[in-house]
């Protein structure tokens, strides 16, 4: 029972930009494309995921692009453009969700393109959504505040559904259970989100309940729990660590070779996006200003809100890292320093250490092919390697092409073992501290006078 709260709702009227469309959001994770989906509906904005990625999405993408962009792109585009082969697509009817950045990474053009491909087919009535804080997110209108809470809470409601799926699959008994438990967990919260009213409230509620429902399908699935599996973290690249088709579904080829694994999760990057954000205001002298103000404020929400929703799962993650990112970032500073990098590079050096002191036997970095973050990260695995008592750390790159994946994970899987015995018989040494301020105290980085001058 929804109680005072029941009547409340946000839905868009018939003067809202997005009023009469349907909103495709690419894929990039299951669980959270289409609880994403869920929440537009929720606003009265019909909303679908686009469908699985297969070699029909290469083929459409590779007609258009030049072979220079990232594999990301490569899969993202395909995907549109099935959508767009369809034939009752109409343009006018259609908008498609398209993740924007600034920085390094070339996300920040994946929209652009896009317009250009479109147009040039005769499509640019396509609406592309590209929402950033930079224009208020203007593209969702008067629901911009609420739909955006909403991503968040979704976002974390994915992290915790992934982490009790890959706590539980390795050990079933059944082949299977657990996926199918997985995805009847993704509808039931879907339809929480698209059915709870509109108030931040019941909204919040609606979906812990829905998580608590998992968790219990979760524990009745029966488990082999005599032996302990080694444990490996996977870290890397957004997009291709998270979407089970570019990795070649990396996850499930290391629980076959006998892993559990830990798959970072979405939240920590938006954590690290807050992080960064602060950090830059701060740099370019907007410490005491609005915007710093309504950047605080949104992550003290979130940060209450991912609180809420993790609090019934304590025990269950006893074992599942989740640090702070300032602690993360200081951790991998030494290595790639964040005040001078941007990008995934930097939260792979800190959690890889982060991993290796928590007792994790190894770890892969993947990332897709040529991109940045993946190959700076790999020239920088050795040191951290040898700091952390010689932890397997293999970066893998990702371009649809693999060929010899399983045996590559395989030889990987071998030094974990080898690795996870030395560390059980106390023949590894635990990582040293390397924090600059000696092992003891993290303290928050503050710029020199005159820092920011030709960085900003």
């Amino acid at each position: 029972m929804i109680g005072k709260h029941q009547h409340a709702s946000r839905k868009i009227g018939c003067a809202h930009p997005l009023y009469g469309k349907t909103v495709y959001i690419p894929s990039m994770d299951f669980a959270a494309a289409n609880l994403l989906a869920a929440a537009f509906r929720s606003f009265g904005i019909d909303a679908k995921v686009t469908p699985p990625s297969d070699a029909r999405t290469l083929e459409l993408a590779t007609q258009v692009l030049g072979g220079d962009e990232c594999y990301p792109a490569k899969v993202t585009m395909g995907d549109v453009l099935k959508i767009a082969s369809q034939p009752d697509f109409d343009p006018k009817r259609c908008a498609i969700l398209m993740a924007s950045s600034d920085g390094p990474c070339r996300l920040g053009q994946y929209g652009i393109y896009l317009r250009k491909v479109l147009k040039e087919r005769g499509l640019g009535d396509v609406e592309i959504l590209s929402p950033t804080d930079r224009n208020g997110y203007a593209e969702f209108g008067e629901i911009s505040g609420p739909i955006i809470r909403t991503v968040w809470r979704i976002i974390v409601a994915s992290d915790i559904l992934r982490k009790l799926l890959l706590m539980t699959r390795p050990y079933e008994l059944e082949r299977g259970a657990s996926d199918r438990v997985y995805e009847k967990a993704i509808q039931s919260l879907a339809q929480e989100v698209e059915n709870s009213c509109g108030h931040p409230s019941c909204q919040i509620k609606a979906i812990r309940k829905a998580l608590l429902r998992a968790r219990s399908l979760f524990a009745c699935i029966p488990e082999n729990c005599t032996t302990q599996r080694p444990r490996v973290a996977v870290v890397g690249e957004l997009f291709c660590r998270l979407n089970t088709f570019s990795n070649e579904d990396v996850v499930r080829k290391l629980e076959e070779l006998g892993a559990e694994v830990l798959l970072s999760g979405m939240s920590e990057w938006i954590h690290y996006i807050n992080f960064d954000e602060t950090f830059r205001l701060k740099l370019s002298g907007q410490r005491w200003t609005l915007v710093m103000l309504g950047a605080k404020v949104r992550a003290h929400f979130q940060r209450a809100d991912e609180e809420f929703l993790l609090k019934p799962f304590i025990h269950d993650f006893v074992d599942q890292p989740h640090d702070d990112i300032q602690q993360i970032l200081d951790l991998g500073k030494n290595y790639l320093p964040y005040y001078a990098v941007a990008g995934e590079m930097v939260i792979s050096m800190g959690a890889a250490v982060n991993l290796a002191r928590r007792g994790i036997d190894g770890i892969v970095d993947i990332s897709p092919f040529t991109c940045m973050n993946g190959i700076v990260s790999e020239a920088i695995y050795p040191k951290i390697s040898g700091d952390c008592g010689g932890i397997p750390i293999r970066s893998l790159y990702f371009d649809g092409t693999q060929k010899a994946l399983k045996r590559e994970l395989g030889i990987f899987m071998e030094l974990v073992q080898g690795y996870r015995e030395k560390r059980l018989e106390n023949l590894v040494e635990p990582p040293r501290d390397i924090d600059t301020d000696g092992g003891r105290v993290l303290h928050e980085w503050e710029p020199e006078p005159g820092f920011a001058e030709g960085f900003v």
